[in-house]
């Protein structure tokens, strides 16, 4: 192994990436092939013989570029997914070349402690609990799922039930609570803890949990409960009453979990802490690097108010790996026992912004976000369903249909890119600003590209 083999390979990769960065201000967001067509072009067989590496890599980008979505575009509202800002970008490079499995602080001191002091940020930004523990997933799915793992351990614990050891059958059952808008990733993490699907409490028309539903059963519960509150409706960005709820669920002696895949990141903005205001006296938390904080795919955050109820739940025990010497080792703070290095990018993300970058990136998204409601309120026929209190504005024309429409006319112009839901029994077009980018002049050419699909519709 030498220098020499990895220089050209690199060289072509960074030529690649650099073309791919600068196209994205003004590239067609949509997908210009399919994945067949892909795979056509990449070639199907795989070959007797192998390749040199420079062109492996020159392939493989001239193959699969026609078939990315611009998903870094400042005008990319899909689904919830954020951009990526330079310092994290290349600490994430970093990582790759480092090639560090992060699983120990004794085998890989130098990005565990990256990690380490990363997640120390992040509690001291978002304000929760200085001795909470802190892993990093892949999502907030996986997040999550440690969260809900930590909860179902404690709460059984409580009783003499040692879940780690005997399983779930035959144990005490758990009450599983959320409100009616509660996300997919709950119910997954759910049905992956063994704690089913949750029973839904009902929720105000923006998706706030409902507190006397909450509190009806939470009365009725007649073992131990585990209840799931939301920071940030994926709809309509709405946040729980937290300041309500988590008293309500702990004076019943509940586990209470926040996911907060995106919306967590208001408590790092002293002009939109109001939102959680409350959420520090959770058990635990979930939240998304790769959303708000704009760092690359996949980074999640799992947080866990007493980090030996992380270990409970989520440690790993073998002959061959290191004794803990009285500090979590990262294995204990998720699923995974190899990983990459996650948590190094998000430490790059913050070193670069700083306490006070990371409170004008959201508030930035906010004004975005409502510069495309006031923008979109304008047209005629169209109308902001939602109230826009963070990230998340949902748009509908007169009927389903012609909702629809929009959405699908505005993909296939690609000057945008929001997806099409359903919510509150209607269709909507969705716009979710994650993008660091998603500035005045992006918000203007974001609702003139509306305003041009609804002339072309008809809409009026």
């Amino acid at each position: 192994m030498s220098h020499d083999e990895y220089e050209d390979p690199l060289h072509a990769a960074r030529a690649h990436a650099m073309d791919w960065l600068d196209s994205l201000p003004e590239r067609r967001i949509q997908p210009e092939l399919a994945i067949e067509a892909v795979k056509d072009r990449l070639g199907r067989d795989l070959p007797v013989a192998g390749d040199d590496a420079t062109r492996v890599v020159h392939h493989l980008a001239e193959a699969v570029e026609p078939g990315l979505i611009a998903m870094q575009s400042p005008r990319f509202y899909g689904f919830v997914i954020g951009g990526t800002y330079p310092a994290a970008l290349a600490a994430d490079w970093l990582v790759s070349a480092w090639d560090q499995n992060a699983g120990s602080r004794q085998a890989t001191p130098g990005v565990v402690a990256a990690e380490e002091l990363a997640g120390d940020w992040l509690l001291s930004l978002l304000g929760l609990p200085a001795e909470a523990g802190v892993g990093f997933s892949t999502g907030a799915t996986t997040a999550n799922l440690s969260g809900l793992l930590a909860a179902r351990s404690a709460v059984l614990r409580r009783l003499g039930w040692d879940v780690e050891r005997d399983g779930l059958a035959g144990g005490p059952p758990i009450t599983f609570l959320a409100g009616d808008s509660v996300h997919s990733s709950i119910l997954s993490a759910g049905q992956l803890a063994g704690l089913g699907r949750p029973r839904t409490v009902g929720a105000d028309p923006q998706g706030r949990i409902s507190l006397p539903g909450l509190d009806a059963a939470l009365a009725a519960a007649t073992g131990p409960v585990v209840v799931a509150l939301q920071a940030g409706d994926v709809h309509s960005g709405c946040f729980d009453d937290f300041a309500s709820a988590i008293p309500l669920a702990r004076a019943a002696g509940a586990w209470v979990h926040v996911d907060g895949a995106f919306g967590l990141w208001a408590g790092a903005s002293p002009a939109l802490r109001h939102l959680v205001e409350g959420y520090e006296l959770a058990d635990s938390w979930a939240t998304d690097a790769h959303k708000t904080l704009n760092v690359p795919y996949d980074c999640g955050v799992a947080i866990v108010r007493d980090p030996s109820d992380m270990l409970a739940a989520l440690g790993t025990q073998a002959a061959y790996l290191p004794v803990r010497a009285g500090v979590l080792e990262p294995f204990d703070r998720a699923v995974e026992l190899s990983r990459r290095a996650r948590g190094v990018p998000v430490w790059a993300a913050l070193r670069a912004l700083g306490r006070d970058g990371v409170a004008g990136l959201v508030d930035g998204l906010v004004a975005a976000a409502r510069g495309l409601a006031a923008g979109f309120t304008a047209i005629p026929g169209l109308q902001v369903v939602n109230d826009v209190v963070f990230t998340q504005v949902c748009l509908a024309a007169v009927d389903d249909a012609t909702t629809t429409a929009l959405g699908d006319w505005l993909r296939a112009d690609s000057t945008a890119w929001p997806s099409n839901s359903t919510w509150q029994g209607r269709q909507v077009v969705r716009f979710s600003v994650s993008n660091r980018g998603t500035d005045a002049a992006q918000v203007a050419r974001t609702v003139d590209a509306v305003a041009r699909a609804a002339a072309a519709l008809g809409i009026s």
